[in-house]
């Protein structure tokens, strides 16, 4: 952060409008960018490849968790490949559509480059593998910044436990070196927000094709679109009472 900065943060909270977050996590599929569909399709694809169905509820039963366990679920529906193929051909079928073609939630941009603007750091945290989020992350282009958007990266293939676990959460509060209850994390499933939930960060879920019940010690948005870095603010201050609850501390 520059000193100009430090300065911005430290007259925002003489106004009282609190502290930015330390840091937010995104999570991407779904969140950042809308490739869900795409995930769907090469799914339905590869099941009927070999003789079976693919239905919409199989789908979104996915959404959120490892490409591990999303590529035994495909072996079990009759998808006669080993899993790192599997694996292999649903990337490469989605990197194929978004192609020259960022398909961005509403707001995601814009917030992200008012984060970026603010100096807050940003973290992608995704069980899509490194090559996925790095070809995502490439892909950005936000006014007034070169080189990676993102200033760490947490990938399925790379963490030992999956999302709903809090090791992805807690690894990118790592990378970034930041307390994790001082960190927004943004996420659109309820595998993806019981993760970011016991990790301690504040989550926020944005509900898209997985329906979301706002329980859960995690706030609940219809969109991104219009949040400000004062929303933000705001955020933190209330969610971190969500976050103490969910994680059965005391203060």
């Amino acid at each position: 952060m520059t000193d100009s900065e430090a300065a911005d943060r430290t007259a925002d909270d003489a106004r009282g409008l609190g502290p930015l977050p330390a840091a937010v996590l995104w999570d991407m599929d779904g969140t950042l960018v809308d490739t869900e569909p795409y995930w769907q399709q090469s799914q339905i694809e590869l099941v009927a490849e070999f003789g079976g169905t693919w239905s919409r509820e199989d789908g979104d039963s996915l959404i959120g968790s490892g490409l591990w366990h999303s590529a035994k679920v495909l072996q079990d529906h009759g998808v006669d490949l080993p899993p790192a193929e599997i694996i292999d051909r649903m990337t490469a079928d989605v990197m194929k559509h978004i192609k020259g073609d960022m398909p961005w939630r509403p707001g995601a941009h814009d917030l992200l480059q008012q984060l970026k603007e603010a100096g807050v750091p940003v973290a992608l945290v995704t069980m899509s593998f490194r090559k996925m989020a790095e070809f995502i992350v490439d892909a950005i282009d936000l006014p007034g910044f070169s080189g990676p958007v993102f200033d760490a990266i947490v990938s399925g293939d790379e963490v030992e436990h999956a999302k709903p676990h809090p090791e992805p959460y807690l690894t990118g509060a790592d990378l970034l070196g930041v307390p994790i209850e001082r960190c927004i994390a943004i996420e659109d499933s309820p595998t993806g927000l019981a993760s970011a939930v016991a990790s301690g960060a504040v989550a926020v879920g944005v509900e898209h094709h997985a329906p979301l019940d706002g329980e859960g010690g995690y706030q609940q948005r219809d969109t991104l679109a219009g949040v400000t870095l004062d929303d933000l603010r705001g955020i933190l201050r209330t969610g971190s009472s969500l976050a103490t609850a969910a994680t059965g501390d005391s203060e």
